[in-house]
């Protein structure tokens, strides 16, 4: 079977790291899969670049051109939605023309249009479009926050514009043509995503699973390895993480007010935690604000290292789509701690392999990892939860076995 999947990009982003992931996962299982990206990393030769640079690049401008200049020049926003107005015609490609199933991941800033991929459909192949976060079922935003239009009409959208018709309209009208068109089924990463999805307007009546995200569990061991970071022995190291750790979907506020009300409240536990943060800070004075022993690493290429060393997993966002950090920590024997407003419940059950905080205040999250210091998981336990139920082979077989029955 002849597999193409279609990603933006094949290592940068959540979306990237599924889309390889399920790739090579469905090689695994005996299937012919390949992908298609625009940011290539050029590490897999079953990875290969469309479109010329300066295409690409002119589709990236020119759809952020549209949106800056409808948005009241807002440079805030300017990333926060996508309008798929600029993209790319991949229907020539040997890969896809080749192609028994399409797999459409995270398409947007210059991937594909909406024209590019009506023609793509139109194709006549079976497609599933695995959604990474909300933006097929909004206007044009990612993530709606506590926004709910997109289950009527989104209009007067903040992010795009305030009077009148404006982006988030046309880009819901334009996805309703392609939607109705064409058949599609989509596969939402969570169940929280999927139920997002039958509350809106555009998805309602969708044909639509609930497939996690694939995990190589055997590449993140769940064995203690103390590392050389020269972390203090004998304390409970608290790992968290982002590409973006002050995007305020993260919720880095959250934590420290946690880690903060940890050292008010109960300073003999403060006492025995120690923080590690690792990912992108724009602003790392930041760190400073935070009470309980802390180090922070900034980037890295390799994360395994940093769970081995840590106990518990802790995730402070306001919303997610599905939640790699905490299967990541999980896997390598961190008990994880998290709000529960998203993917993350599926992967976190309350009181059994880890704590799911009752709201999104810093005494909820300070009590979640009370009991993550004490609960008395082993690493074992942890780990084999997340090769039961997220492991890359048994995601693959859940594809497989949607794909037989399109």
């Amino acid at each position: 079977m002849n597999i193409v999947l279609i990603n933006r990009s094949d290592h940068l982003g959540g979306a990237a790291i599924a889309s390889r992931r399920l790739m090579h996962a469905l090689n695994d299982q005996g299937a012919d899969a390949r992908m298609l990206v625009i940011d290539n990393s050029n590490s897999d030769g079953h990875v290969a670049s469309v479109g010329s640079k300066w295409r690409n690049r002119y589709n990236f401008l020119a759809e952020r051109l549209g949106i800056f200049m409808r948005n009241g020049m807002d440079r805030s926003t300017l990333f926060k939605i996508d309008t798929a107005s600029h993209g790319l015609d991949l229907t020539r490609h040997p890969w896809v023309k080749a192609a028994d199933v399409i797999i459409l991941n995270w398409i947007n800033q210059g991937m594909l249009s909406f024209k590019s991929l009506d023609k793509l459909l139109s194709l006549g192949k079976p497609v599933i479009w695995t959604m990474h976060d909300m933006w097929n079922c909004t206007g044009a935003c990612h993530h709606a926050y506590e926004c709910r239009a997109y289950e009527t009409m989104c209009h007067t959208c903040p992010l795009t514009g305030k009077n009148g018709r404006d982006l988030s309209t046309a880009t819901q009208e334009a996805k309703a043509r392609l939607y109705g068109a064409h058949n599609i089924h989509f596969v939402s990463v969570s169940n929280w995503l999927a139920q997002c999805c039958r509350n809106s307007t555009l998805l309602k009546n969708a044909s639509l699973s609930v497939i996690g995200n694939p995990f190589p569990a055997s590449d993140f061991p769940c064995n203690y390895e103390p590392g050389n970071l020269n972390l203090p022995q004998g304390t409970k190291v608290i790992v968290m993480g982002a590409a973006r750790l002050d995007d305020p979907v993260k919720g880095f506020d959250l934590m420290t007010d946690a880690m903060n009300h940890i050292a008010t409240h109960n300073p003999q536990l403060a006492s025995q935690l120690h923080l590690l943060l690792y990912g992108g800070l724009r602003d790392t004075s930041l760190i400073d604000g935070i009470a309980v022993p802390h180090t922070y690493v900034g980037y890295v290429d390799d994360v395994r290292p940093l769970y081995r060393q840590a106990h518990i997993v802790l995730s402070t966002s306001r919303y997610e789509s599905f939640g790699y950090t905490l299967v990541e920590g999980m896997s390598s024997g961190c008990v994880p701690v998290t709000t529960g407003d998203g993917g993350q419940v599926d992967i976190v059950k309350h009181l059994t392999n880890g704590y799911v905080t009752g709201s999104q205040d810093a005494a909820s999250i300070a009590q979640g990892i009370e009991w993550a210091a004490n609960c008395g998981l082993t690493r074992e336990q942890l780990h084999e939860w997340v090769t039961v139920h997220f492991d890359s082979s048994i995601i693959a077989k859940q594809y497989l076995n949607l794909i037989n029955n399109l």
